[in-house]
């Protein structure tokens, strides 16, 4: 098997420019940026985000992401009691968007780069190829990730404008911010050529 590598070619990961004959550390002559083969130990530092993004998912849904204070009193949300208050409330495409983007989002993340890492590790050639396009949608819903922290800064803002009430974040916000910076550091740190480096299975040949 011929691999861009043995042949003399090294990409730009930044600006996506294949240079031949370039030197690993070398900079790119078009960006700047420092060329590498791979990334450098990879599912450790993936493993560690990863660990981190786990421990942080608990308190940002058990622990409040919104405190309301009002006449009537102070009320905190989480990003499930929210959920129910749209649900119950008839807002139902408003609490499927929530429940999807701010719950289902990030445990796909979760549980998809713990499937990448313990196959990366293991060198299974298991499904490659839709693992590969596993670490794409990743990478693509990674921007939609924080939809919970931007509602409530909108909300903030609007509230206090309008006088009705004080809105302010609670410390579910800042957990639920760290899972979406930990799950993203994990895909960036994550070398999705170790998806490939198994061996190719049986009575198949790669050119």
């Amino acid at each position: 098997m011929i691999r861009a590598r043995s042949a003399g070619l090294l990409p730009c990961r930044h600006c996506g420019t294949v240079w031949r004959d370039a030197a690993d550390g070398d900079a790119c002559a078009r960006c700047g940026t420092t060329l590498r083969a791979r990334k450098r130990d990879s599912l450790n530092r993936t493993w560690a985000f990863l660990i981190a993004a786990c421990v942080m998912y608990l308190p940002a849904n058990l622990l409040p992401v919104m405190i309301t204070r009002s006449l009537f009193g102070t009320q905190s949300d989480t990003i499930l009691s929210g959920i129910i208050f749209f649900w119950i409330s008839g807002s139902y495409g408003i609490a499927a968007i929530i429940f999807v983007a701010s719950f289902l989002v990030p445990l796909f993340k979760l549980a998809a780069l713990f499937i990448l890492l313990v196959t990366a590790r293991s060198g299974s050639d298991w499904r490659r190829g839709e693992r590969a396009r596993l670490y794409h949608i990743i990478e693509v819903i990674g921007r939609w990730s924080m939809l919970d922290v931007f509602v409530v800064a909108l909300l903030t803002g609007l509230v206090q404008i309008q006088g009705f009430a004080q809105i302010t974040a609670g410390l579910g916000i800042a957990a639920f911010a760290s899972v979406v910076v930990l799950t993203m550091l994990a895909s960036l740190s994550f070398d999705p050529k170790l998806t490939w480096d198994s061996p190719l299975p049986k009575g198949k040949k790669s050119v």
